[in-house]
């Protein structure tokens, strides 16, 4: 299952270096890319922890994992911060709502 979050993962960093650097006429549509590939990652990510066995209890224990720290050290630093806010509403088996996407 690691691979198919891998997938994601490697698909988003592509795009988060295409959004930083594109040029204003393209910064729109590279954005909206970026915004879909990392919820996308996001759900291959959630697939991943279910499958975990114990799951984690806690936002904690689910960063502590060697594959979680190795992951959040691949991610730039401003992305670094969603991921946690998302990993959080996963340890806590929670979904997010639509509009409470980033934007």
């Amino acid at each position: 299952m690691v691979e198919r979050y891998e997938s994601a993962l490697t698909e988003m960093l592509r795009n988060w270096k295409t959004m930083s650097s594109a040029e204003e006429e393209e910064a729109e549509e590279a954005a909206e890319r970026f915004e879909a590939s990392f919820y996308r990652f996001i759900e291959a990510f959630r697939e991943w922890t279910e499958e975990l066995n114990p799951p984690p209890g806690t936002i904690d224990e689910l960063l502590e994992l060697p594959t979680v720290q190795s992951l959040a050290e691949r991610l730039p630093a401003p992305l670094l911060l969603n991921f946690e806010t998302e990993a959080e509403l996963i340890a806590e088996r929670r979904m997010r709502e639509k509009e409470e996407n980033y934007d």
